[in-house]
């Protein structure tokens, strides 16, 4: 998948978006901003290095959390890369001694990617309501809508089990959300 920086393009895409619980508690541990911005960068690199290595484009980051895409071919990929994520960035945070965890939300459909921001200077950008609906899918730990649970070879469906109403799908390990 590329990322053209000239032109508006509609495709399917895997969108996920990785937020930390306990973000305001970690927050209040630093007493100098700066400390906290080099402990997010160091994360948001960590994190980046996962996405990187799995084919997926790191898009932004949004204050503690992380928006990601994987196009349509790397979809099943992409959801495994996530789920390795999940536990390795997990790690990373209890190794720094941070009493926070990722969230990992993912939906699948058609965004609307391109060039956003400043006339002098834009950056690469997806937006539609599958942005939306991945941002705004209930759970903790990893929850999947359908839509990305279809996308997946069944080895990785084992990997999930389903909830309902409505229906997503969670980690095995993960609490059903109330």
């Amino acid at each position: 998948m590329s990322t053209p920086q000239d032109r508006v393009t509609e495709q399917p895409l895997l969108v996920a978006f990785v937020d930390l619980t306990g973000y305001r508690r970690l927050a209040a541990q630093y007493s100098a901003p700066g400390d906290l911005l080099r402990l997010m960068d160091g994360y948001f690199e960590f994190v980046g290095d996962q996405i990187d290595a799995a084919g997926g484009i790191f898009v932004k980051c949004l204050g503690d959390a992380a928006l990601i895409v994987f196009s349509e071919d790397l979809a099943d990929r992409g959801v495994q890369a996530l789920v390795g994520l999940k536990d390795q960035g997990d790690a990373w945070l209890a190794g720094h001694g941070l009493p926070a965890r990722q969230q990992i939300k993912i939906h699948y459909g058609v965004v609307a990617s391109g060039p956003v921001g400043r006339r002098a200077s834009k950056i690469w950008d997806v937006y539609g309501d599958t942005v939306n609906i991945a941002a705004t899918l209930p759970g903790s730990g990893i929850t999947l809508s359908p839509e990305a649970f279809r996308q997946l070879q069944p080895e990785t469906r084992k990997l999930f089990k389903k909830h309902t109403p409505p229906v997503v799908y969670v980690g095995q390990d993960d609490r059903r959300p109330a």
